[in-house]
């Protein structure tokens, strides 16, 4: 449609909420010249389920499950940031073997979404082999982790105090030969996203945010490090077993979609490499330690890297049984002004794979409250999104 104050030959054209290209439900704007995009805005919170609301009539021990759907992909670490922040409040920590084995089923995790994203981003390009291919080998780690925990999405793997299963030797035989047919299809699949004229031609210099972009629309996990931004929760607070496995960053310096698809292949080598050594040396021990019902008044904030970046928990306490307040902030939301800002100048069938770059997740981000303050003023509770096109539907 074309709007009233627009120059002739713009015009906006509207995707969403319901849209078959979409996965989930978003309402998009984009402005455009002929077929240029001249603008972009995003309309988020159709998902918004009242989970953080939920979790305040469960005790402590079922929150967690509750959390855990907030997404599908990234129920581990959901759970695990939570298990984290009340372990703070309680005054306890899980044991070393327990640890490692919250790494483990995270860097399973990661593998499983990042093959996920590779297929959807393939997809997007119109790559309907690569898609397929990927998502064949994320089938073998679905198998792993419902050999593991019992489930292939929601693992339920930790407890408030450690984890509630441990791994013997048939199993991790069985992880390490799945991590030896995935590593080199993972190689080929590294080789065609930088060598592939078809899909180089979507990718290269398409979609790019230099660093300077990205740290002051403050974007997180693989969207940042492909601008050569060097923030990984992992490296910088390392959390659970990763100080007793550390991690080595992976960055780029392209800042476009083309980096975006490397940093994330890299960074599965590097969690083939955390797997195998997290099996060779799994600490001896527990795997739990008790946690009381009724936690101490307080508050803590518990910080882990998701596979789409930093995933921030707040939790409060006043001495009840019940979280009193719980907060999650999820990565999706810090990326999304980074494809609203590079848009303009790209073409319109850009656009799919520009969205698709952050690997958003629009059930993850419905997180964010507007409040109107005397005379209008509009603030936001976690940043100012709005001047990025940001807007935000209660």
């Amino acid at each position: 449609m074309q709007t009233e104050q627009s120059a002739p030959r713009k015009f906006v054209v509207p995707i969403g909420p319901q849209h078959p290209a979409l996965k989930e439900p978003g309402h998009f704007e984009i402005t455009v010249d002929g077929e240029i995009v001249t603008a972009a805005t995003a309309r988020l919170g159709y998902v918004h389920r009242g989970i953080e609301k939920g979790v305040e009539s469960q005790n402590w021990a079922q929150a967690m499950y509750m959390l855990e759907r907030i997404c599908g992909i990234c129920s581990h670490v959901h759970a695990t940031a939570y298990a984290l922040g009340v372990e703070q409040l309680a005054g306890v920590q899980a044991p070393p073997r327990a640890q490692a084995i919250r790494v483990l089923v995270a860097e399973l995790e990661r593998v499983h979404s990042h093959l996920l994203w590779l297929g959807v981003a393939a997809h997007e390009g119109g790559f309907d082999t690569l898609f397929m291919y990927s998502w064949r080998d994320r089938e073998i780690v679905m198998d792993i982790l419902e050999g593991l925990t019992g489930n292939r999405v929601n693992y339920s793997c930790n407890i408030l105090g450690g984890v509630k299963f441990d791994v013997d030797q048939a199993q991790a035989d069985q992880i390490r030969r799945a991590i030896d047919q995935l590593e080199p299809r993972t190689r080929h699949y590294l080789k065609i996203v930088t060598t592939e004229e078809s899909l180089i031609g979507r990718t290269r210099e398409v979609g790019k945010m230099t660093h300077e972009e990205a740290l002051r629309l403050g974007a997180v996990g693989p969207t940042a490090r492909a601008s050569g931004v060097a923030r990984d929760i992992r490296v910088d607070s390392p959390y659970a077993g990763y100080t007793d496995f550390p991690v080595r960053m992976v960055t780029h310096t392209a800042g476009d979609l083309e980096a975006k698809f490397i940093v994330r292949l890299e960074e599965l080598f590097e969690s083939y490499r955390l797997i195998r050594e997290i099996l060779d040396h799994l600490p001896p021990g527990d795997l739990a330690v008790k946690v009381k019902p009724r936690l101490p008044a307080g508050e803590a904030i518990s910080r882990v890297e998701a596979p789409r970046g930093e995933l921030f928990y707040y939790l409060r306490s006043t001495g009840s049984m019940n979280p009193d307040r719980c907060k999650v902030r999820t990565p999706s939301l810090c990326n999304w002004a980074s494809v609203l800002v590079t848009a303009p100048g790209h073409k319109l069938a850009d656009m799919p794979m520009l969205i698709a770059g952050i690997d958003p997740c629009f059930s993850c981000n419905d997180r964010l409250v507007t409040i109107r303050r005397r005379g209008n003023e509009e603030v936001w509770t976690w940043a100012r999104l709005r001047q990025y096109g940001i807007e935000y539907y209660r």
